[in-house]
């Protein structure tokens, strides 16, 4: 039927949905509500029938970010035995991600957020650190060189990662954040290529 009415979190995940996509384009302009509701095809009362803010909008792309990041490197540590391993399959993950999400990555280098609540950029500021610490975990437990420096190498590898991502944003999203990873990990880690 036209003009049925959407399940209760279908309108709210379209909404982010929405938000999401209008990040990917290359060109990028302020988002307001008036254009999410326009694009959306909704008035901005409906829109904020769902969200408090255009700040609750842009957190609920974070715990989305969270909980798939955070999700999938569960996955990884416990599906990969070698701690090594587990940090190349880490960093190769999170590239991809924002491969796959562009929108998304202008979140995570805070860009999306300029101009909106600071705590959006603090929560973003903790994800970052949260990936810091698996990585110096992972490192702390592969032995060796790596054991010995996981702090400083840690904070190298995310370095490197949130570089790619606004690599790949500031080339209007046609930089692959991934490109010669392998490479550039075999260096780091001092391990082999595969």
């Amino acid at each position: 039927m036209a003009g049925e009415a959407k399940k209760p979190g279908e309108r709210r995940l379209q909404i982010l949905q929405t938000l999401a996509a209008m990040l990917q384009d290359p060109q990028p302009e302020k988002i307001t509500t008036a254009a999410l509701a326009a694009r959306v095809g909704v008035s901005e009362a409906a829109l904020y029938r769902h969200f408090s803010s255009k700040a609750q909008m842009y957190e609920g792309l974070i715990e989305f970010i969270e909980q798939t990041l955070f999700g999938l490197i569960a996955r990884i540590t416990t599906d990969t035995s070698s701690p090594i391993a587990q940090v190349e399959a880490i960093i190769a993950m999170l590239l991809n991600f924002s491969a796959k999400n562009p929108g998304m990555t202008r979140v995570l280098i805070g860009e999306a957020l300029v101009h909106e609540n600071e705590r959006l950029q603090k929560r973003i500021n903790q994800l970052h650190d949260r990936i810091e610490a698996q990585l110096r975990q992972c490192l702390r437990l592969g032995g060796g060189k790596q054991s010995e420096l996981s702090a400083p190498l840690a904070n190298l590898l995310q370095c490197m990662v949130v570089g790619r991502w606004h690599q790949f944003t500031k080339s209007g999203f046609t930089r692959a954040p991934g490109g010669d990873i392998e490479l550039m990990l075999a260096r780091l880690l001092d391990v082999q290529p595969a």
